[in-house]
């Protein structure tokens, strides 16, 4: 199988909208950090206790989590640091899918709704980051700019 073909499959597989509960042994934890080496730090909802979790070798150059996202994780016996290894990441409609069943962790919910809070921002800005490589031009020097090619 080419490798274009094999990452397409992995996509679809991880992204998949079929919308699928968690089995009994799997467990939805938020991502805090990422340690490298394509280990995560997670904490469960149920006592915020932080373990590491690892990215499957078939997802490592195909998909990539960042610190608040939503995983679906399953417990691995042969580590005592890594405890769980990443099954899914879970997209917003797969958390609207959860919360409907039910089965949406409550304190994870919490600090949805917190950040939900702020109406006067809009979805695309409150995401935006500022990119702090670029020098950053004020609003004056800009009105400035403007006003003396205006007199040209």
């Amino acid at each position: 199988m080419s490798r274009v073909t094999r990452n397409k499959h992995v996509m679809k597989e991880m992204m998949d909208d079929d919308f699928e509960l968690p089995k009994d042994n799997q467990q939805i934890v938020r991502v805090t950090s990422s340690r490298g080496n394509n280990l995560h730090e997670v904490e469960n909802a149920e006592d915020a206790e932080k373990f590491l979790v690892s990215m499957p070798t078939k997802f490592r150059k195909n998909v990539w989590v960042k610190r608040g996202d939503f995983v679906l994780v399953e417990p691995i016996e042969e580590g005592d640091k890594v405890k769980a290894e990443i099954c899914k990441v879970l997209t917003s409609e797969h958390v609207k899918e959860y919360t409907k069943a039910g089965i949406w962790p409550k304190k994870f919910t919490k600090k949805r709704e917190h950040s939900e809070e702020q109406p006067d921002e809009e979805d695309g800005d409150r995401f935006m980051v500022r990119n702090l490589n670029r020098p950053q031009e004020s609003e004056s020097e800009s009105e400035d700019e403007t006003d003396s090619s205006d007199e040209d």
